[in-house]
């Protein structure tokens, strides 16, 4: 018991300081060279996932290979992974994050999932808490400008403003994705005040300097597949804290992907559940 009060005593005092010191704290520079190592991976990501969507086989990862993965998922479980590189998560004063979540929803279709991604005004009711605001800036056919504010809350509450390019594409009526890169990230200073204010790249906390998320949905015969790979970029951990603020820092990642797929899938369920309640009303005619 001892021993348990002394570790909880420093994880307080770690998470205290980190709170507290944090302005000190937001000098973090996003460095031109971390930037370029960042796009570096992310198209390296691009490149294998497009590989991977050539064939309905190997469109979603480790799903024809792994029946008890198969299973867990038909239980409700989300399977979120990590796939940051053992050797390569920290780059020029910034950390990589590279996450994998997979999820299944009973009686979903590709349709579906692509017209939710696509409507972002209606993201603050799918995904609320974390999406405040979600708005198109401009559509070209499957490509999309997209804004949204976005709140994280764990020891502290951070709201930021990013800009997204997006597109979606298809393998078959029974396949998709999606490609979001994010083309600029502002923190937000007193967010819902009369002083509200974005604060410059490299002067705010530096949670979140970039973030790419992957899409891919497939159907079964009797539901469909998603799967999510993020990829992003935060500032470094300061120097003596590591041992209790990153795992903290690596939990936000992990958490934000549980929390999209279990939202999507609630979103998918109520679509289905209209769907559903009009057969009925027409007498089983869609």
């Amino acid at each position: 018991m001892k021993h348990d009060r002394f570790i909880m005593s420093r994880i307080f005092f770690a998470v205290w300081a980190f709170v507290t010191l944090a302005p000190q704290w937001m000098a973090a520079e996003l460095t031109p060279a971390a930037s370029a190592a960042f796009d570096s991976y992310a198209r390296s990501v691009e490149a294998r996932l497009e590989r991977q969507r050539r064939s309905a086989n190997s469109f979603l990862a480790q799903m024809k290979t792994d029946s008890d993965r198969e299973q867990r998922l038909r239980g409700g479980q989300v399977i979120v992974e990590e796939l940051t590189p053992a050797t390569g998560a920290g780059i020029h004063g910034a950390l990589l994050h590279h996450w994998r979540g997979t999820s299944f929803v009973a009686g979903a279709k590709s349709a579906d999932v692509e017209r939710l991604m696509k409507d972002f005004a209606t993201y603050p009711q799918s995904f609320a808490p974390e999406v405040l605001r979600g708005r198109v800036l401009m559509r070209e056919g499957d490509h999309f400008r997209a804004e949204m504010r976005i709140r994280q809350k764990h020891v502290l509450t951070v709201v930021m403003d990013a800009t997204y390019d997006v597109t979606f594409g298809r393998l078959n009526s029974q396949s998709g994705y999606s490609l979001s890169r994010s083309t600029h990230v502002s923190e937000i200073e007193s967010p819902g005040t009369a002083r509200e204010h974005a604060v410059g790249e490299n002067d705010g906390h530096g949670f979140l300097w970039r973030m790419n998320t992957y899409w891919s949905w497939a159907e079964a015969d009797d539901g469909l597949y998603l799967q999510i790979e993020s990829v992003s970029l935060s500032r470094d951990i300061p120097h003596g804290f590591g041992w209790a603020v990153r795992p903290f820092v690596q939990s936000i990642p992990r958490e934000s992907l549980e929390f999209t797929l279990r939202a999507t899938g609630d979103a998918l369920r109520k679509v289905e559940g209209n769907t559903s309640a009009r057969q009925v009303a027409n007498g089983g005619e869609r």
